[in-house]
């Protein structure tokens, strides 16, 4: 895109530039010569007035007299009735001559060499190049400036429409000052939150399905194996036949919640978490800064864990904004390597979560200090998708803790985790 303004804003400069340029150019150096020829002609008719007062007074031709009116290096002939008179050196080849009618029968010609025209007319095409190539070059920075004014914002909006696809549903509060890429930001937004909402009310649903056909299975279980064990065997062998089904059933359902669980997880790859909670605490730093508290980085180098960068991002800048909006003092980010896991820890020195509130703190629409309640649930719904765990490991201070899978030592930074997909 930058490439294409630049090229289409130096083209119209060009195009510029020659039509003006090759105009003024040629005016330029008309002017100079016709300039030079009109001074000869002023002094050739001063000269003739001189030698019309000359003759009409009976005296002899002078040109002594009019040798001031004659330029340096140029040539004056007079030619009368009776005779014709010369005065000055040869102007050489190809002079500009000029030439005008005496009163009393003749004419007085003026012959001046042209080089001194011509280097004047060269230093004036000089100067009409000059101008074009300040004037390209000036249009060459305007347009470079122009250029990436308009295509930095077009970048940041499309890597924010890559994160929203990709899982990170914050909204970016930036913006650029141009309308209609405003517009698309404020959009961009809009359907992050309710993609959010929507992704949430997915994970609930799944949830609660699950549950509750854990709970009718698990009752069916208790039900068929009283009957099994009944004194009838023509129920006992019925009962037997159907524990089986509901234990082919019970498998079914492990099965279709691990497909789902494996399709979230499919863009997991291995990541440094490292580097990226490095990035995520340059976001941060200012937002607390702001509010007079500092964010403290303890990370171990090396860390790799098996996640989807835009889910791990969001998760993180969920606890970072809930330790900014709910927490006090200085906000620790941590990561060290568990036993098979990577543990992030975001912590503060607020008062924390009181004891009454702890066991709904990921529920979702559930908020203790007149928040939407959303952000928690999500939080922990985005790193399950990447088969890890979010937990409240200390509720004061509150410590939140997040569990990645370590990834593997053949694993290949960048490259996605390879799902084998079965048919059910």
């Amino acid at each position: 895109m930058r490439r294409r303004i630049l090229q289409a804003t130096l083209l119209a400069v060009a195009v510029t530039a020659v039509v003006l340029g090759l105009p003024l150019g040629f005016s330029a150096l008309k002017l100079v010569q016709d300039l030079t020829l009109a001074d000869l002609s002023t002094r050739a008719q001063q000269i003739a007035t001189l030698l019309d007062e000359q003759i009409a007074t009976h005296r002899s031709v002078d040109l002594n007299a009019a040798r001031l009116a004659v330029p340096a290096g140029a040539r004056l002939i007079v030619r009368t009735q009776s005779h014709d008179y010369t005065y000055g050196p040869d102007p050489g080849e190809k002079p500009l001559v000029e030439s005008v009618p005496m009163v009393q029968s003749g004419t007085v010609t003026i012959a001046a060499p042209s080089d001194p025209v011509r280097a004047q007319q060269f230093q004036v095409a000089g100067l009409v190049l000059m101008l074009v190539v300040l004037s390209a070059g000036t249009g060459t920075i305007v347009a470079i400036v122009t250029a990436r004014r308009l295509a930095d914002p077009l970048k940041h909006v499309a890597a924010r429409a890559a994160r929203l696809g990709a899982g990170d549903f914050r909204p970016d509060p930036q913006r650029h000052e141009v309308p209609e890429l405003d517009r698309v930001a404020d959009a961009l937004d809009a359907s992050g939150a309710a993609l959010s909402h929507l992704v949430q009310r997915e994970r609930e649903l799944v949830g609660d399905v699950s549950h509750q056909l854990r709970s009718r299975l698990t009752a069916l279980h208790l039900r068929l194996e009283a009957l099994a064990a009944a004194d009838d065997p023509e129920v006992s062998e019925e009962a037997t036949a159907a524990l089986e089904q509901a234990e082919r059933l019970s498998g079914v359902l492990d099965d279709l919640l691990a497909a789902a669980t494996e399709a979230r997880a499919r863009d997991a790859e291995p990541l440094d978490v490292s580097a990226l909670l490095t990035d995520v605490a340059g976001e941060w730093r200012d937002p607390l800064r702001a509010e007079g508290r500092a964010l403290r980085l303890k990370v171990t180098e090396g860390l790799l864990a098996r996640a989807t960068p835009a889910r791990l991002r969001e998760a993180i800048g969920v606890l970072l904004d809930n330790a900014l909006r709910h927490g006090k003092g200085a906000v620790t980010l941590a990561a060290r390597q568990g036993s098979a896991t990577v543990v992030i820890e975001v912590s503060d020195a607020g008062p924390g979560v009181p004891d009454q509130l702890v066991p709904y703190v990921f529920e979702r629409g559930f908020s203790g200090r007149g928040s939407t309640g959303v952000g928690l649930a999500l939080a922990r719904a985005l790193v399950e998708a990447d088969g890890g765990r979010l937990e409240l490991s200390k509720a004061r201070p509150a410590m939140f803790e997040v569990f990645l899978p370590m990834a593997r030592a053949d694993d290949v930074l960048g490259v996605p985790w390879r799902i084998e997909s079965t048919p059910r």
